[in-house]
Protein backbone atom coordinates (compact mmCIF):
# COMPACT_ATOMS: atom_id res chain seq x y z
CA UNK A 1 0.00 0.00 0.00
CA UNK A 2 0.89 3.22 -1.10
CA UNK A 3 1.01 6.25 1.59
CA UNK A 4 2.67 9.74 1.60
CA UNK A 5 3.04 12.06 4.15
CA UNK A 6 3.66 15.35 4.12
CA UNK A 7 4.80 18.05 6.49
CA UNK A 8 6.90 20.77 6.59
CA UNK A 9 4.41 23.68 7.02
CA UNK A 10 4.82 26.71 9.24
CA UNK A 11 4.24 29.82 9.30
CA UNK A 12 6.58 32.48 7.26
CA UNK A 13 7.21 36.46 6.49
CA UNK A 14 6.72 37.55 3.14
CA UNK A 15 9.93 36.75 1.34
CA UNK A 16 10.87 34.20 3.35
CA UNK A 17 11.39 30.31 2.90
CA UNK A 18 9.90 27.03 3.92
CA UNK A 19 10.64 23.29 2.86
CA UNK A 20 7.87 20.95 2.45
CA UNK A 21 8.38 17.13 2.13
CA UNK A 22 6.88 14.65 1.22
CA UNK A 23 7.68 10.72 2.51
CA UNK A 24 6.54 8.08 0.85
CA UNK A 25 6.43 4.12 1.23
CA UNK A 26 5.25 1.27 -0.54
CA UNK A 27 6.02 2.90 -3.86
CA UNK A 28 7.33 -0.29 -5.96
CA UNK A 29 6.48 1.18 -9.70
CA UNK A 30 10.00 2.86 -11.22
CA UNK A 31 7.47 4.83 -13.43
CA UNK A 32 5.11 7.19 -11.43
CA UNK A 33 4.64 11.26 -10.87
CA UNK A 34 5.03 13.25 -7.34
CA UNK A 35 2.90 16.02 -7.39
CA UNK A 36 2.12 19.07 -5.12
CA UNK A 37 -0.87 20.50 -4.64
CA UNK A 38 -2.30 23.66 -2.45
CA UNK A 39 -6.05 24.89 -1.85
CA UNK A 40 -6.48 28.26 -0.08
CA UNK A 41 -9.23 29.25 2.00
CA UNK A 42 -12.03 29.00 0.04
CA UNK A 43 -10.83 28.33 -3.12
CA UNK A 44 -10.34 25.05 -5.35
CA UNK A 45 -7.27 22.79 -5.06
CA UNK A 46 -4.68 23.63 -7.72
CA UNK A 47 -1.28 22.03 -8.72
CA UNK A 48 1.74 23.81 -7.80
CA UNK A 49 4.49 21.44 -8.94
CA UNK A 50 5.72 18.10 -10.03
CA UNK A 51 8.00 15.28 -11.34
CA UNK A 52 8.01 12.01 -12.98
CA UNK A 53 10.63 9.79 -11.61
CA UNK A 54 11.28 8.17 -14.75
CA UNK A 55 13.32 10.81 -16.40
CA UNK A 56 13.60 13.39 -14.00
CA UNK A 57 10.99 16.03 -15.87
CA UNK A 58 9.35 19.04 -14.02
CA UNK A 59 6.83 21.46 -13.88
CA UNK A 60 5.70 24.22 -12.15
CA UNK A 61 2.66 26.35 -11.93
CA UNK A 62 2.73 29.87 -13.40
CA UNK A 63 2.93 31.15 -9.90
CA UNK A 64 5.04 29.94 -8.19
CA UNK A 65 8.13 29.30 -11.18
CA UNK A 66 11.22 30.78 -10.16
CA UNK A 67 10.67 30.66 -6.28
CA UNK A 68 9.67 27.19 -5.67
CA UNK A 69 11.57 23.83 -7.10
CA UNK A 70 11.48 20.54 -6.56
CA UNK A 71 13.06 17.51 -5.90
CA UNK A 72 14.08 13.95 -4.42
CA UNK A 73 15.86 12.25 -2.50
CA UNK A 74 15.80 8.66 -3.71
CA UNK A 75 18.08 7.61 -0.89
CA UNK A 76 14.94 8.99 1.92
CA UNK A 77 12.09 7.67 -0.60
CA UNK A 78 11.00 12.00 0.01
CA UNK A 79 10.13 14.78 -2.34
CA UNK A 80 10.84 18.33 -1.27
CA UNK A 81 9.27 21.27 -2.55
CA UNK A 82 11.78 24.37 -1.74
CA UNK A 83 9.59 27.15 -1.58
CA UNK A 84 11.47 30.60 -1.76
CA UNK A 85 10.47 34.53 -1.71
CA UNK A 86 6.97 33.23 0.10
CA UNK A 87 4.15 35.36 -0.79
CA UNK A 88 1.00 35.93 1.21
CA UNK A 89 -1.09 34.46 -1.64
CA UNK A 90 0.75 30.89 -0.82
CA UNK A 91 -1.25 31.02 2.28
CA UNK A 92 -2.85 27.37 1.75
CA UNK A 93 -2.69 23.63 2.96
CA UNK A 94 -0.58 21.81 0.58
CA UNK A 95 -0.78 18.22 -0.62
CA UNK A 96 1.66 15.83 -1.93
CA UNK A 97 -0.08 13.10 -3.90
CA UNK A 98 1.17 10.13 -6.13
CA UNK A 99 -0.10 9.47 -9.95
CA UNK A 100 1.51 8.50 -13.17
CA UNK A 101 1.74 11.62 -15.25
CA UNK A 102 3.19 14.93 -14.88
CA UNK A 103 3.57 16.36 -18.28
CA UNK A 104 2.35 19.73 -17.59
CA UNK A 105 0.89 21.26 -14.22
CA UNK A 106 -0.17 18.65 -12.12
CA UNK A 107 -4.31 18.16 -12.67
CA UNK A 108 -5.88 16.59 -9.34
CA UNK A 109 -7.72 14.16 -11.58
CA UNK A 110 -4.50 11.98 -12.51
CA UNK A 111 -3.34 11.74 -9.00
CA UNK A 112 -4.95 8.86 -7.20
CA UNK A 113 -2.82 8.72 -3.82
CA UNK A 114 -2.68 11.66 -1.33
CA UNK A 115 -1.11 12.33 1.86
CA UNK A 116 -2.80 14.66 4.23
CA UNK A 117 -1.66 18.36 4.24
CA UNK A 118 0.40 20.42 5.91
CA UNK A 119 -0.51 24.04 6.26
CA UNK A 120 1.31 27.01 5.28
CA UNK A 121 0.76 30.55 6.41
CA UNK A 122 2.83 33.61 5.12
CA UNK A 123 2.11 37.07 6.94
CA UNK A 124 3.13 40.06 5.58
Amino acid sequence: EVQLQASGGGLAQAGGSLRLSCAASGLTEDDYAIGWFRQAPGKEREGVSCFTNRDGRKYYADSVKGRFTISRDNAKNTVYLQMNNLKPEDTAVYYCAAGIYCIGVPDINEYDIWGQGTLVTVSS
